[in-house]
């Protein structure tokens, strides 16, 4: 349902590989609150097959040519990591509202570079940590915030995936270079903890551990083996507000029972939350588990319909949760508010990966200011 009688916010969109058209191509067609106007790719092939594909209204020469377009209200950029620099420029400096996918950039201040001049220059800046306003995500940021589990005394994260093994197809072999800031550490982390903290709150400290076991990788059609520092195992413990602790593993290359699983423990009650996929696909439905008292067996915890509004599309999870951060932004338009993670969200999450490879090289636990800040 649209969220004003408004006319929609018209996309102008950088790029259109594999996850723009599983995603987000997707929840833009399905959200009445947009229009496909403009498209452009560096194969212009490729944009002219895509435009006709999905309805974009025109196809456009350059990343000049659609950030200066009047029909472009928001430049959405889905390119790989490196390249997202270019296009988020290009957009702030034609004075555009620009969304861009996580991670933002490869490193923390070409981020806040890119975040002071879009302040300076007045324009809205929304990313893809999407995972928060999952709907179950955010039910349970509200038992905890309604007290069900009492007070919050540790919370405990695993997430594995079969991603990430020591191979890799040619068309994925920009990913293993640690300084293109996209291995499973800069995507799987930024996006669960990011999640996580939301429900949770920020941690106050942490101490990390960031390990490759999988030093080479070899490339799937050519046998070539590349040499790579991204870390393939992950851990993370904290201290919370009011002193409740906090455990993460994050275990890429996981060859069989991957998926995810929170453990959520307070003074009067428990939480548990699974799901068997950390990606989300069609029926990859996260279940919450809970019980209030002593020595009781957790029971199932239905998600209320009024934390799931969107249209119903038979759409994987992963992309659902795309649309609920679209949808947000949309109401941020009309409202003049800031509920979607804008790029200050993306630098925090930044920051916090900094300081946990940095804990992780020093063996040291390091103190951590959450707040936003330009």
């Amino acid at each position: 349902m649209s969220v004003s009688n408004r006319p929609p916010i018209r996309v102008g969109m950088i790029g259109i590989g594999n996850w723009a058209q599983h995603g987000p191509i997707r929840v833009l067609n399905l959200l009445p609150d947009y229009a496909l106007s403009t498209l452009f790719s560096q194969r212009r092939k490729a944009a002219e097959v895509g435009a006709a594909k999905y309805g974009f209204d025109h196809v456009a020469d350059s990343v000049g040519d659609l950030v200066r377009r009047p029909e472009v209200d928001l430049v959405a950029v889905l390119t790989t990591a490196p390249q997202h620099a270019a296009g988020i420029r290009a957009a702030i400096e034609a004075g555009k509202d620009v969304y861009c996918e996580w991670p933002l950039t490869t490193s923390t201040a070409l981020s806040q570079e890119l975040a002071t001049l879009a302040e300076a220059k007045g324009v809205r800046t929304f990313t893809s940590l999407q995972r928060r306003f999952a709907p179950f995500n955010r039910y349970v940021k509200d038992l905890i915030g309604e007290g069900y589990i009492g007070r919050l005394r540790s919370v405990r994260m695993h997430v594995s995936m079969n991603y990430f093994q020591p191979q890799l197809p040619k068309a994925l072999a920009w990913t293993a270079p640690s300084e293109n800031f996209s291995s499973m550490v800069a995507i799987y982390a930024g996006h669960f903890l990011d999640m996580l903290f939301y429900a949770v709150g920020w941690p106050e400290s942490i101490q990390a551990l960031a390990v490759n076991q999988f030093p080479k990788v070899k490339i799937v059609e050519t046998g070539e083996e590349i040499a790579t520092t991204n870390a393939d195992e992950f851990v993370l413990t904290g201290l919370l507000p009011d002193n409740a602790v906090v455990t993460v593993h994050l275990e890429g290359g996981k060859r069989n029972g991957s998926g995810v699983q929170i453990d959520i423990s307070g003074t009067e009650g428990d939480l548990r939350v699974t799901n068997t996929s950390a990606f989300g696909d069609v029926g990859d439905d996260y279940r919450i588990f809970g019980a209030r008292g002593d020595k009781l067996d957790l029971q199932p915890m239905p998600i209320p319909s009024k934390y799931d509004v969107l249209p119903k599309a038979g759409l994987p999870s992963a992309v659902m949760e795309a649309a609920e951060n679209f949808a947000a932004f949309a109401r941020d338009v009309r409202d003049g508010t800031s509920t979607a993670p804008t790029f200050l969200d993306a630098i925090r999450m930044h920051r916090l990966i900094d300081t946990a490879l940095s804990s992780s090289d020093s063996g040291r636990r390091s103190a951590f200011d959450a707040s936003l800040f330009g």
